[in-house]
């Protein structure tokens, strides 16, 4: 029942073949026994199953509210929840119980879906590995499963099992980690420069950012207001088009969402793509990018042409500039938005009392780790009189041309752009802690950061296991607001390639979870 699609697990609801309270226990059960991926903050039981419970009652009276009712959800700890800690992973905000829900928070109750927690993530999810947080790293689910396990006892190296395990990317780590592990059926990131889509490639799942304005980041503590959305992690592209269906749309409480009314995003079933145009951009083959994703890259390609689709080369010729424009817009906005901080209003309060600037600059030493404060400083030096031209206006004409770039692009008859969406696939944690925050950024953040910059949506399919047995996922980028036709794309890609079903016997007792989609175990793009 775990395994199976949004759609299937209502209708098992709405047929009493099983109750929203089984339902909620059988993942509380699984977050329990999975307590040692640190994949979520809190973990809201005594919620989940009153929501359980009043779900079950509103399905004997025949009142279902829709295909979220009974179906457990997981929510990144950056968005507020009413009655329940967010906390940001940080010392900042240990404690801080909001009084109200973000929008996508409150619409997602509304649909009667249960709330199993809150999910880890870096530090006010400024990070690519969700390994900066004050509760520790996410530890990647495929680390443990048994395509990973056998490939890596054909090639042993000595490493201690415990101490080698892989990353799961971030910043929304533990929102991955939970669908990936059967605790929810979807969970909400956020997605400021890709941090929906690098855990969604790494943990083998569908990883999807909404158009700029589509989605009401109210509730959503900010990171960069001018590219923050929510982010969906889902198991299956059908299942991510019905949790969207219901966020999408106007909130008067954020003047940035879209002001007309908008359309349903269920999706038809795509047969003929010979339509289709879809783009390949050349900036993205730099040299970091592994063999394995380019070959699958250029495998997946194939497979659209074979089947009729156009596939042509186009430019994106400021790519080369984003990496530093993001770096320079994203500190920026960083330095304001952390400004609420200090210490007088919510969060945490040293207990210096000298002065006010002595107990403000005492509490935010204490409160922001050496990531934040370090983008703070960055930030704020790009805002100095002297350097504001420079680098702030500077790299705000930048954008401008990135996002022109992507007009351009589709303007010429471009239907969707496929990229990669990570240099490789999952690296130990390792490894990983070897390169600095920044650094480590830049590099996993290659394919993504520019999406964000345009508001364009863009979507993470996972496409196959690399040598490894390791996923690896490819990006769909669309149209400004054409997020049905990107995800109806993305849809008929999935079905092509037949991404195998993570395999945890050693986590799960229930080995079915794992095996009752077996037949999905052959990869077309291997072959």
């Amino acid at each position: 029942m775990l395994g199976r699609t949004l759609r299937e697990v209502s209708a098992a609801l709405k047929q009493g073949q099983i109750t929203p309270t089984e339902l909620c226990r059988k993942c509380l059960s699984l977050i329990q026994k999975t307590k040692f991926l640190n994949a979520y903050i809190t973990v809201s039981e005594e919620v989940a199953l009153k929501q359980a419970e009043e779900s079950e009652k509103r399905y004997k009276k025949g009142q279902s509210l829709g295909d979220l009712d009974g179906i457990p959800i997981a929510v990144k700890d950056n968005f507020s929840t009413s009655g329940i800690e967010t906390t940001c992973a940080s010392n900042m905000l240990k404690g801080y119980v909001p009084p109200y829900n973000a929008t996508v928070v409150q619409k997602l109750l509304d649909q009667g879906a249960l709330l199993m927690g809150k999910t880890n993530l870096d530090e006010f999810a400024m990070g690519s590995g969700s390994t900066d947080g004050v509760f520790g790293p996410v530890k990647n689910p495929w680390s443990y499963s048994k395509q990973y396990r056998e490939k890596k006892q054909q090639n042993p190296r000595g490493e201690s099992e415990d101490s080698n395990w892989l990353i799961t990317g971030g910043s929304s780590g533990g929102s991955a980690a939970a669908v990936s592990t059967f605790t929810c059926f979807a969970a909400l990131g956020s997605d400021t420069g890709g941090s929906t889509r690098n855990p969604a490639a790494h943990c083998g799942l569908v990883g999807f950012k909404p158009s700029y304005g589509l989605v009401s980041r109210h509730g959503l503590i900010p990171l960069v207001n001018s590219m923050d959305v929510p982010g969906i992690l889902t198991r299956y592209v059908d299942d991510t088009a019905i949790v969207l269906d219901i966020l999408a749309g106007h909130d008067p409480k954020d003047s940035t969402t879209v002001q007309e009314p908008v359309k349903s995003f269920i999706l038809p079933t795509l047969t003929d793509v010979s339509k289709l145009c879809i783009g390949i951009p050349k900036e993205y083959l730099v040299p970091e990018l592994s063999s394995e994703v380019r070959s699958l890259w250029s495998k997946a390609a194939d497979l659209f042409e074979s089947e009729g689709a156009k596939v042509i080369e186009v430019s994106l010729p400021h790519t080369c500039y984003s990496i530093i424009c993001y770096h320079v817009l994203c500190t920026s906005e960083v330095a304001s938005n952390m400004a609420r901080f200090d210490g007088l209003e919510y969060g945490h309060r040293c207990d210096i009392n000298v002065s006010t600037e002595a107990m403000y600059a005492a509490t935010r030493r204490e409160g922001f780790n050496d990531v934040v404060r370090g983008r703070i400083l960055s930030g704020n030096f790009f805002l100095l009189k002297e350097n504001y031209e420079n680098y702030f206006i500077k790299a705000q004409k930048v954008r401008r041309l990135i996002a022109n770039d992507f007009v351009n692009v589709f303007n010429s008859g471009v239907d969707v752009l496929l990229t990669p969406t990570t240099l490789c696939e999952a690296v130990p944690y390792l490894e990983f802690i070897k390169e600095d925050n920044r650094t480590r950024s830049a590099q996993d953040d290659i394919f993504t950061q520019a999406v964000n910059m345009a508001g364009l949506p863009a979507v993470s399919i996972p496409v196959s296991l690399s040598s490894k047995g390791l996923p690896v996922g490819l990006q769909f980028i669309g149209r400004a607001f054409c997020d049905q036709q990107l995800l109806t794309v993305a849809k008929w890609f999935e079905k092509q390639v037949q991404f195998p079903v993570i395999q945890l016997p050693q986590l799960l007792d229930d080995c079915s979870l794992s095996l009752e989609n077996e037949k999905l175990a052959s990869v077309s793009l291997k072959q």
